[in-house]
């Protein structure tokens, strides 16, 4: 059988059983259009916020069954047919059961929390203890059924979140190659923009990214070492936050680095996305990066919140692209009109760290992973095995492009930690003390703000991704918070207009200050507009 028709049958089937999970109607698929049909005179489905849902299952309103049985057909016509997004991997065949028990709670008077009945879509490197394999995009990891729920899963179910299942990721979290096309996986296969379906979604949090904007579900959760959150976050024209390192714990999440990797929120709209990371956030005594706080972020969501901040405008993290400089200079004259003060300035050691960053990602990756695969049943222990697996099915997985990364990282000894040490303090001190902290320092700042990324390129999967710049690597090296936010479109004559977006970003543990900046932009701008799919001509990957 081969990928494609094995991917396709997967879901087809998970579908079918979320479907038959239900004992009450909505039982079949006829059943369930009638059902939404009826619904609909009463809520609008489409591209609905959080506020909105929520708001409707508090008032009756609407159904979280009807929700879920929402998003299944979304799913199920356009991730392998009709737009052929491919941005689900797996569905929970409970989703549906799920759903109901929590519609019984609420008419009970039994509200779990702030997602009671909420769908959300994981990334497809976390762990979750219901049957859904933990897969990071690869086939090796197939069979990678957990026992334990992540800890952030935990989190979420207790607040009332129904995992609707997994999403497309590039594989490994696009550690492999440095050749590699974002958004494909041996798992999933290739996943594509929803603006435009020639168009990469970037990536690693590729298919959380295209699955919120096509509006597959309400919320997704992604990853983040360096920009694996927020490009994909811009370039499907959504919301995410990069939370400060240790906000949310990383157990149970197939790792990189755990001096830079964090999961973070995807949603339509900033307050969905803050309430998403609220309840993501907790401490956990097993991860080192982890800490306590009584922060309710949720409290920052403040129209007026741009009035009175000092904001440096980053301009040396700018000039890799004219179109979306020009979108951007019109979105500081929002900023000001919404009573920001504005102040230029260049971080002094941009580009002075990424050497340290990719041996601290390196060195930690074979480390890291040599953990997580000592927790699984799988038959790896270390990145040779992965090396040599990944060599066995050449064919399936390494059709494109190769597994350079993996070699760097097995290649790292114990003789490199004082390289690795090094290197550490460096790009941390860089990226953090020397770079962000000096700018807000010097020039008595609030937070900083650049475009997020340039709009999305072209798939080419024979010389990789076209990446042309990004604002993701100071917060994410430094470990410090990150909000982007839709900030507008690049409109030709006869193309498809792009999503891009604005950075938001400061010091550790900022979140409440860049949230009521994130907030006043995105309610002053409301710029998010939804993408129109259609059904495209048969892709082959």
């Amino acid at each position: 059988m081969s990928l494609n028709t094995l991917t396709k049958t997967t879901l087809s089937l998970s579908f079918a059983l979320a479907l038959a999970a239900c004992q009450t109607p909505p039982v079949q698929t006829t059943q369930t259009s009638a059902t939404l049909q009826q619904s609909e005179v009463g809520f609008k489905f489409a591209h609905a916020d959080y506020q909105a849902i929520n708001q409707a299952l508090e008032q009756g309103e609407l159904t979280s069954v009807e929700l879920v049985s929402y998003y299944l057909q979304r799913i199920q016509a356009h991730n392998q047919q009709g737009a052929e997004l491919r941005a689900v991997i797996s569905l929970n065949p409970d989703a549906l059961a799920e759903a109901e028990a929590l519609d019984k709670a609420r008419k009970q008077g039994d509200v779990r929390g702030s997602l009671h009945g909420i769908p959300v879509l994981l990334k497809d490197n976390i762990d979750t203890a219901d049957g859904l394999a933990n897969t990071a995009g690869s086939l090796l990891f197939a069979e990678n059924f957990p026992e334990d729920d992540a800890a952030l899963v935990t989190n979420l179910r207790a607040q009332g979140a129904i995992i609707l299942g997994k999403a497309n990721l590039s594989e490994w979290a696009n550690f492999r190659s440095t050749r590699s096309s974002s958004g494909w996986s041996g798992v999933g296969g290739l996943a594509r923009n929803p603006y435009d379906t020639t168009r990469s979604t970037c990536g690693s949090s590729a298919g959380s990214g295209a699955a919120v904007a096509a509006d597959f579900t309400t919320f997704a959760v992604g990853t983040e070492t360096d920009g694996s959150l927020v490009c994909p976050g811009a370039v499907n024209g959504i919301v995410s936050i990069k939370p400060t390192l240790g906000l949310i714990s990383r157990d149970g999440i197939i790792p990189i680095s755990h001096s830079q990797d964090t999961a973070g929120p995807m949603a339509r709209s900033v307050a969905g996305a803050v309430t998403l990371m609220q309840a993501m956030a907790s401490y956990d005594g097993s991860d080192a990066a982890s800490f306590r706080t009584d922060t309710l972020f949720t409290e920052y969501l403040n129209e007026d919140g741009l009035e009175g901040k000092r904001i440096g405008v980053v301009r040396n993290l700018m000039g890799y692209n004219e179109l979306l400089d020009n979108q951007f200079e019109q979105q500081l004259e929002v900023l000001e009109a919404q009573g920001a003060t504005l102040v230029d300035v260049e971080m002094p050691t941009y580009g002075e760290y990424g050497d340290a960053e990719f041996t601290v990602l390196l060195y930690e990756f074979k480390q890291d992973m040599a953990h997580y695969l000592a927790t699984t049943n799988l038959p790896y222990r270390n990145m040779a095995d992965l090396i040599e697996a990944n060599n066995k099915m050449a064919q399936q997985e390494l059709p494109y492009f190769g597994q350079e990364l993996f070699i760097m990282a097995n290649n790292m000894t114990e003789a490199d930690e004082p390289r690795y040490q090094k290197a550490l303090e460096k790009s941390k001190r860089l990226a953090g003390a020397e770079g962000i902290d000096a700018m807000l320092a010097d020039h008595n700042l609030d937070l900083l703000v650049a475009p997020t990324t340039g709009p999305s390129w072209k798939i080419d999967l024979v010389n990789g991704d076209h990446y042309a710049g990004s604002a993701s690597s100071p917060a994410a090296v430094a470990g410090y918070p990150h909000i982007t936010v839709p900030m507008g479109y690049i409109e030709l004559p006869k193309q498809p207009k792009l999503p891009v977006g604005i950075s938001f970003f400061s010091t550790a543990h900022a979140e409440p200050v860049l949230i009521e900046a994130a907030y006043s932009y995105e309610q002053a701008t409301q710029h998010r507009q939804p993408p129109q799919l259609s059904i495209t001509a048969t892709h082959s990957n």
